[in-house]
């Protein structure tokens, strides 16, 4: 896969996310996501407060996860970040979380969000914040586009 496809974030599993067997706690995956999302969205030129301020709000609709593989504590991790999904209303974050020392895939996931205002109504983000929106379409169109692309080759 094309390295320049993702947005990467590489840390170190800390004691306090991980289980008496030293295993990841699941629930963490979801925070590493969340932190995968808001550095690509900060690479894209805008921080999430930001965002927040300018009257856009960017919840989280739908959350899933599959585990291939634990992550245990003290080892490197790389969270893998594209936009897989991207309209003017919504949008879909796809996630890979990879352990660079043997390359092992760890977690796969993904999250669906809604762009909308304080009050929790939707909004067409290129209207409410149309810079975000051509940063955010370039950013699918260089990443997600081409990795759904290339995923849709290998099946057929």
């Amino acid at each position: 896969m094309d390295t320049t496809s993702w947005r990467t974030i590489q840390f170190r599993v800390r004691y306090g996310e991980t289980d008496q067997m030293g295993v990841v706690y699941h629930a963490n995956y979801l925070n590493w996501f969340e932190w995968g999302r808001t550095e690509l969205i900060r690479e894209a030129g805008f921080s999430y407060r930001q965002v927040e301020e300018r009257g856009v709000l960017l919840p989280v609709t739908d959350a899933s996860l599959t585990y291939k593989r634990p992550a245990r504590y003290d080892d490197v991790v790389e969270v893998r970040t594209w936009i897989d999904q991207f309209s003017t209303v919504r949008l879909v974050f796809a996630y890979e979380i990879h352990r660079p020392e043997d390359g092992t895939l760890l977690v796969t996931g993904q999250t669906s969000h809604v762009f909308t205002d304080p009050n929790l109504r939707p909004v067409r983000l290129d209207r409410q914040l149309p810079e975000l929106y051509e940063r955010l379409r370039a950013e699918y169109e260089r990443g997600g586009k081409r990795l759904r692309a290339a995923h849709l080759e290998d099946r057929a």
